[in-house]
């Protein structure tokens, strides 16, 4: 297994894991959040399926590739249910992970996303294994928002 096997590996075990606790949710709980200055349920699991199509259209950009997209499609779309959302954020998923898998081990060192807008410059695969850390952060933020709401919680641990 090659680098990029295993970055796409692990993008497809936080998502395994993140599906397996987005869809546990009680739909009656999917508005619930610890304090009034957090993000509920259904916008931690909107954040992140969002954030990950943004990652990509600033990969696109910073590699000079064309971006498909000419606006954010999740501004206009309304939330539902964590499966109707996962539906919505399947073609976006698709094209991030075929992007992935077009890269070659070098682009992963080589090639360098300039965010010195927000505080930093890192390479290629760093930057990859950051946007999957940003998806596991939030898995473990809703485990601990079920908890303390006193949900079970399903075992994403197997």
């Amino acid at each position: 297994m090659n680098t990029i096997d295993l970055i796409v590996l692990n993008f497809e075990e936080v998502r395994r894991q993140s599906i397996k606790l987005w869809t546990a949710i009680p739909k009656e709980r999917m508005d619930w959040r610890p304090d009034s200055e957090a993000m509920s349920c259904k916008e931690m699991i909107r954040h992140v399926l969002e954030a990950e199509f943004l990652y990509h259209q600033i990969l696109l950009k910073h590699m000079n590739e064309p971006s498909e997209e000419s606006a954010n499609p999740y501004e206009s779309k309304t939330f539902t249910t964590a499966a109707e959302e996962l539906e919505f954020a399947k073609p976006f998923r698709t094209k991030f992970l075929t992007f992935i898998k077009s890269l070659n081990e070098t682009d992963l060192t080589n090639i360098k996303i300039d965010r010195s807008d927000v505080g930093y410059v890192r390479e290629l695969g760093d930057m990859l294994l950051r946007i999957a850390y940003h998806e596991s952060v939030h898995t473990g933020q809703l485990l601990d928002y079920l908890r303390t709401a006193e949900v079970e919680r399903p075992f994403i641990w197997d």
